[in-house]
């Protein structure tokens, strides 16, 4: 039960932020459309990298260490930021923009590493590049199309309610919404 419900709330999120991501970055929106199936896997990686659907996680310290100068001592609980880690300028050169385009030479951390490393990664992978890749292909003139909310939480980040529209021969509107708490 746990995997089911982590991995649809956790891929819900990665879809609704590469959504966000992408429509608020019009160019990178536009590359996309121009080529769905070149870039939708790469989009997924940059979300992931730069906004993912998971901002943090506890930990516990499995032995005594050092780090930056703090003293952690074994069995001491430690929260990582893994949002923060993916936007450290020592991995990922200019970290504070959104490209889809962007190499990834060294992992982000939106999947963990490890021995917690997610089980249901390669499964959020497919499908939100199939969310993407379809999303692209279908409706290249989707826009955002009223206020957005963001879910009020600190670990699970994402729209809880992102009102779209669709331009075509004929106005399509709809709104993403995400998880059990969407209003109706």
């Amino acid at each position: 039960m746990l995997l089911l419900l982590a991995g649809f709330e956790t891929t819900v999120n990665l879809i609704s932020n590469a959504v966000l991501a992408l429509l608020g970055h019009g160019q990178q929106w536009q590359a996309l459309c121009a080529d769905p199936d070149g870039l939708a896997s790469r989009a997924v990686e940059e979300v992931l990298r730069w906004d993912p659907p998971v901002q943090r996680t506890d930990r516990f310290a499995l032995q005594d260490l050092e780090l930056e100068g703090h003293a952690i001592r074994r069995g001491e609980k430690v929260v990582t930021l893994i949002g923060a880690a993916n936007r450290d300028p020592q991995v990922y050169p200019d970290p504070d923009t959104f490209d889809i385009s962007r190499e990834h030479p060294v992992g982000h951390l939106a999947f963990s590493s490890g021995i917690h490393y997610c089980l249901g990664q390669p499964l959020a992978r497919i499908e939100a590049t199939i969310a993407l890749r379809s999303l692209a292909a279908r409706m290249p003139g989707l826009t955002r199309d009223g206020r957005m909310t963001m879910r009020n939480a600190t670990t699970i980040r994402g729209p809880l309610h992102l009102p779209v529209t669709a331009q075509s021969d004929k106005k399509i509107s709809s709104v993403l919404t995400a998880g059990a708490q969407a209003p109706g």
